[in-house]
């Protein structure tokens, strides 16, 4: 439990902080900026930092109460963001002192959950995107040495050496192309050209990869928590793994407002829903209301008659559907999946219907 609740900054507005912060930092650069409006951006500076310094003092106590839910390493960053504003303004004292606030930048990167991701991708990938780079420098010393041959007499200040040829070999292998380095004779051209098109592939390469590794681990996540999902579900408790991982991959996720319908009384049922997240409520005699876990849908499915209840969202519900079409595949591969739903069909056909 929090010492300090009312102390305790979200994540959302973590980032509106340090966005104010850093956007104030950029405005007092501006070299012909009233004292009045400096004064006025150095006090919201002091006022955000104010608020961090609450903040860390928040989970302090709460780590000296015993409460470990904060990593080492966030509070490490709130430490930062408290230390080095306050170093800078007792030490430095030209107006750059304010420059340093810019370590606010970490405070949103702390509650992110893109760069452990980003780090497992890379981890994983780090073979081939080692490769591709050994390539990278490879092409570049290899270009920079064509450059230098092919130029060196015809513009010596420009490519006079090899260090000087790869900046133009970096400028052109990346198709940015600063212009400050031209070829002139037709064989630098051709070069010129040549790597170009190499710097699209190499590029490519590095962005298939890293496309590649987000979808093959976004899918493994996907993957594990709609397994622990279906794993739960008391329809399939029985089934082995072979016939879950089938049930796992027709599954179809999507999102539900709160007060949307998600199935209607009467209408043609062609798919069954699990609830992974969220509430949802059956119009029954008696309303019901189902929480993660849950599933819905399925008599339509089973007996093919219209759906018997209106099914509505009570949050945003996440949910899993299952369609007609994958429902009939897996119960003809998998014998044990049509014994299963004719025993709940049987069971829940002098019960209240859900949907």
């Amino acid at each position: 439990m929090s010492v300090l609740p009312f102390l305790r900054i979200y994540a959302p507005l973590n980032a509106v902080l340090a966005a104010t912060g850093l956007v104030a930092v950029a405005a007092l650069t501006t070299p012909d900026m009233s004292g009045r409006s400096r004064l006025a951006l150095a006090a919201v500076l002091a006022v955000i930092w104010g608020i961090y310094l609450l903040e860390l003092a928040e989970k302090l106590l709460r780590r000296r109460a015993g409460d470990v839910r904060d990593r080492t390493l966030a509070i490490a960053i709130d430490v930062v963001a408290v230390l080095v504003p306050l170093a800078a303004f007792l030490l430095v004292g030209t107006p750059d002192r304010s420059l340093y606030c810019a370590v606010w930048l970490l405070k949103p990167l702390r509650d992110s959950t893109f760069f452990p991701l980003l780090g497992r991708i890379l981890t994983n990938e780090a073979r081939n995107l080692i490769g591709v780079a050994t390539v990278f420098g490879i092409v570049l010393f290899g270009v920079a040495l064509a450059a230098y041959v092919i130029e060196r007499d015809v513009q010596p200040q420009k490519f006079g050496s090899i260090p000087q040829a790869m900046w133009w070999a970096v400028v052109t292998l990346s198709t940015t192309g600063y212009g400050d380095a031209i070829p002139e004779s037709f064989a630098g051209r051709v070069l010129a050209g040549a790597v170009m098109m190499s710097g699209i592939g190499i590029f490519a390469l590095w962005a298939g990869i890293l496309a590649t590794g987000f979808y093959q681990e976004v899918r493994r996540e996907d993957f594990v928590r709609n397994w622990q999902l279906v794993a739960a579900v008391p329809l399939f408790q029985k089934l082995g793994p072979a016939t879950l991982v089938e049930i796992v991959r027709a599954l179809r996720p999507r999102i539900v407002p709160a007060g949307a319908v998600i199935c209607r009384k009467g209408e043609t049922g062609d798919q069954m829903f699990f609830v992974v997240e969220g509430r949802v409520s059956v119009a029954t005699p008696n309303p019901v209301e189902l929480g993660p876990g849950a599933f819905f849908g399925e008599m339509a499915l089973i007996t093919g008659e219209p759906r018997s209840a209106t099914v509505s969202a009570t949050t945003v519900v996440s949910l899993l559907s299952l369609h007609s079409a994958d429902f009939q595949m897996l119960c003809s591969s998998s014998p044990e999946i049509a014994e299963i739903i004719r025993k709940t069909a049987l069971e829940r056909r002098g019960a209240a219907p859900k949907g």
